[in-house]
């Protein structure tokens, strides 16, 4: 039996036809996963926030549906290496191909608008908006920190609202405006876009929800700045408007007896950690104006903790009548409310045995 020679020619033409093949396969396959999702006209607003670029915004279009692979347009945007991205808002839809996607997100003449929308979670504190606003604008939060601390800053804002006083000059605040950036969404001019803007555009809503209360606020045993303070622990302590008139009560009842208000969450600002980090013993014995566990610290810190929302400042204002001494929360952030060590010690032995303790 003759045997067959081995063909190098016949091989070669073999390899050369199906690299072919499997090339035009690729940019096939290329060219559908980079089409338009379908043909669905329907406008989807996306905002581009500074400090985006187009492989940053990759998440943001395959969340909306508006390509196909993420991993098909990041090759699409190696091989074709379009310019910069431009800040604004702008309407796509399904029917757009990413080469459409990114030649309308590069020309600002198809910005729809030129803002920018920031959310501000009710009870975060000033290090946390400072992260939002490095995060959404692209400005840094040793900036914002810096600017929220400058005593010349800080006269002319007094000057301008009347719930700002000198107490938020006092040195031993960690940031003087902590408690007073009101928590909301807020539409930003891009192009007018600063940390003036900003903080100004969240005073101005402060003064929105306080004048409702400023009579009361202005008549009122303790400060405004005491009431913001106070109306910063509710706002951590509790979820619902009805607990937070009753942790107000319990806070009241310990203020007037001349108790510790021994509240955790003041000892975590203190110690700038967040609720979900450990906190050393010398942490929670440090006594640094904020920590209402220190021994020697009666009252209320000297200024508030976080930045509440209007539902708190009004529990603050108009708290519960009770004869509630402690409380509690599990975690699922139900408030237990009791007289005595004694009741509170079994609440939290309860909870330890449910597995809902959050100590």
């Amino acid at each position: 039996m003759k045997r067959r020679k081995f063909s190098f020619k016949k091989f070669a033409l073999f390899l050369i036809v199906l690299i072919i093949l499997v090339v035009v396969g690729l940019i096939g396959f290329y060219n559908m996963e980079t089409k338009a999702v379908s043909k669905d006209t329907t406008p989807i607003t996306v905002t581009i926030e500074k400090g985006s670029n187009y492989y940053t915004i990759a998440p943001m279009l395959e969340k909306n549906n508006l390509i196909k692979s993420e991993f098909f347009y990041k090759i699409f945007l190696k091989i074709h290496r379009p310019g910069n991205l431009v800040v604004g808002t702008y309407e796509l839809n399904q029917a757009m191909s990413v080469a459409e996607i990114v030649e309308t997100l590069g020309n600002k003449d198809n910005i729809t608008e030129n803002t920018m929308k920031i959310t501000f979670r009710e009870g975060l504190n000033i290090r946390q908006i400072a992260n939002v606003v490095e995060e959404k604008a692209g400005i840094k939060s040793e900036e914002f920190i810096n600017k929220v601390n400058d005593p010349a800053y800080m006269d002319g804002l007094i000057n301008s609202y009347w719930f700002l006083t000198d107490e938020i000059k006092n040195p031993k605040l960690y940031y003087g405006l902590e408690g007073y950036l009101y928590p909301d969404t807020y539409i930003f001019d891009i192009d007018k876009l600063s940390i003036e803007t900003i903080i100004v555009k969240m005073l101005n809503n402060t003064d929105k929800k306080l004048a409702p209360f400023k009579e009361q606020l202005e008549s009122n045993t303790y400060t405004v700045h005491q009431m913001v303070t106070l109306a910063s622990i509710i706002e951590l302590e509790a979820r619902s408007d009805e607990d937070r008139q009753t942790v107000s009560g319990v806070l009241y009842n310990r203020l007037r007896n001349n108790w510790s208000l021994g509240c955790d969450i003041t000892t975590y600002y203190g110690a700038k950690k967040s609720m979900s980090e450990l906190l050393t013993k010398a942490e929670l014995d440090e006594c640094n104006g904020y920590n209402t566990r220190c021994v020697s610290m009666l009252g209320l810190p000297i200024g508030p903790i976080n930045n509440p929302s209007v539902s708190s400042i009004n529990a603050a204002l108009n708290p519960i009548k009770t004869d509630y001494y402690y409380f509690v929360a599990d975690s699922e952030r139900k408030v237990y409310f009791t007289k005595n060590a004694n009741e509170h010690a079994a609440i939290i032995a309860q909870l330890k045995k449910e597995g809902k303790w959050i100590g």
